[in-house]
């Protein structure tokens, strides 16, 4: 019986150790902070559920030809805590500041009407400007961040 609890805590910390080698090997494999995030809103269903986790691979500004319409990306909007995940219904092109830059249409698959104009520094453009555009949805994982995301949401943090 004595021994037992050093092999649990052994166990705790090979499994700590692994999620956190896995954690760090996917940033740099996939190019991003983020690489798995827990949905929270219903704005996506029925592709995803709140808790669903889905995995995320970096966009910048030399991948940015890698999204395509019917692609889910992830996006910051000013003025938002979260980033919003959210697919790609048309891309098009805007004019910021004198520069031609590629603009994404999007909305949530359970929204009835695209998403709201985007505030650039010069002015709201009807589509989400190519910089603002952080990762793009690859897989994902059915309700394996339900139970954080209730943790979290009772401890007033999200």
């Amino acid at each position: 019986m004595e021994g037992s609890w050093k092999k649990d805590l052994a166990w705790i910390v090979v499994v700590l150790l692994t999620v956190f080698t896995l954690q760090a090997g996917l940033k740099m494999v996939l190019h991003t902070d983020s690489p798995l995030v827990i949905v929270v809103s219903g704005s996506m269903e029925p592709v995803f559920y709140r808790g669903d986790v889905v995995l995320l691979k970096g966009i910048n500004e030399d991948s940015i030809d890698e999204i395509h319409v019917d692609d889910v990306i992830v996006y910051k909007r000013p003025g938002y805590e979260y980033p919003i995940i959210h697919r790609v219904r048309e891309i098009t092109t805007v004019e910021l500041n004198g520069r031609v830059e590629k603009c994404f249409v999007t909305w949530g698959d359970n929204n009835w009407a695209p998403d709201p104009p985007y505030p650039t520094p010069y002015g709201t453009v009807p589509c989400v400007p190519a910089y603002a555009v952080e990762n793009k949805a690859l897989l994902v994982f059915p309700k394996i961040g339900l139970i954080p995301l209730i943790i979290r949401e009772h401890l007033g943090l999200g």
